[in-house]
């Protein structure tokens, strides 16, 4: 049997391969990736003297496509295992919380970022400085989660969590994605 060959690290320039998901705190890691990525995208967007519709096309489409997925993949599965996984030297919930903070502070804004730059699109024309700072403050609510999840978070992931977390993780994160679960496997615990 020969060993496996490494997975090489996406650019974050696409959407994450979904072949990642057989491991989902690596497909979570290239997800941050990738948001890390389109935030370049939206300060390139904020500081631009002409809007650069390709990029304003990309951002839109992993807003509208990707980050919900991600989120949820976050709230409804990650964090709740590592509260129930986590000991209290981890102080794991007041961590979340400050992620959920941010998390909730971008999803705030996010209709109106859609909304700004669907309309750049439509209209053909730049974004104002008040849609500047708008996207500016979205991007910085973003980055900031994405540095406690990447510091924090998901190396405690990569401790606490079991094998059988990591299928049902794994299994949820396939299944909000519409793709069939991986067969069953007997390896114990």
């Amino acid at each position: 049997m020969q060993p496996s060959e490494p997975l090489l690290r996406g650019s974050g320039e696409k959407p994450t391969s979904l072949g990642l998901l057989a491991n989902p705190l690596d497909f979570i890691s290239e997800d941050h990736l990738r948001e890390r990525q389109v935030c370049a995208m939206i300060d390139r967007l904020a500081t631009a003297d002409a809007l650069n519709r390709q990029e304003v096309t990309t951002v839109l489409r992993f807003l509208n496509e990707e980050l919900n997925v991600h989120l949820r993949d976050e709230a409804e599965d990650l964090f709740p295992l590592l509260a129930r996984r986590c000991t209290a030297e981890d102080a794991i919930e007041g961590v979340i919380d400050r992620i959920r903070a941010d998390q909730d502070e971008a999803m705030r804004l996010l209709p109106e970022v859609r909304a700004m730059l669907a309309g750049c699109l439509d209209r053909g024309g730049d974004l104002s400085a008040r849609e500047r700072g708008v996207l500016s403050r979205f991007a910085g609510h973003v980055r900031r989660h994405l540095v406690a999840e990447n510091a924090i978070l998901l190396p405690i992931a990569r401790v606490r969590l079991t094998r059988a977390d990591l299928r049902i993780l794994s299994k949820h994160m396939r299944s909000r994605r519409g793709l069939p679960d991986f067969p069953e496997t007997t390896d114990a615990e």
